[in-house]
């Protein structure tokens, strides 16, 4: 599923536009990328969560030369299932 098919969905079900829709959507992904970048986690009951973890340091190797190097600690969002979505997909 595309953003534009989520965003015809959610059209057809409330009963709005796509336009409407994708400008929800969009906001949506602002508001949770914003949070995020603040270090917040992102809970929706019955969905899930967002939440920023921190990827340590490791080696790594540069395919092109082989040549080992070394990977900086970075975060990275990360997405925890709530129960009710894994139980609707059993």
């Amino acid at each position: 599923m595309t953003k534009a098919d989520l965003a015809a969905g959610m059209a057809k079900t409330a009963g709005g536009t796509k336009t409407a829709a994708e400008k929800a959507i969009n906001a949506f992904i602002a508001a949770v990328r914003e949070s995020l970048r603040k270090g917040h986690r992102v809970t929706i009951s019955g969905f899930g969560t967002f939440v920023v973890t921190r990827r340590a340091a490791r080696r790594g190797r540069n395919p092109r030369t082989g040549k080992v190097i070394q990977i900086p600690v970075t975060r990275v969002p990360r997405f925890k299932a709530s129960r009710l979505l894994k139980d609707a997909l059993r």
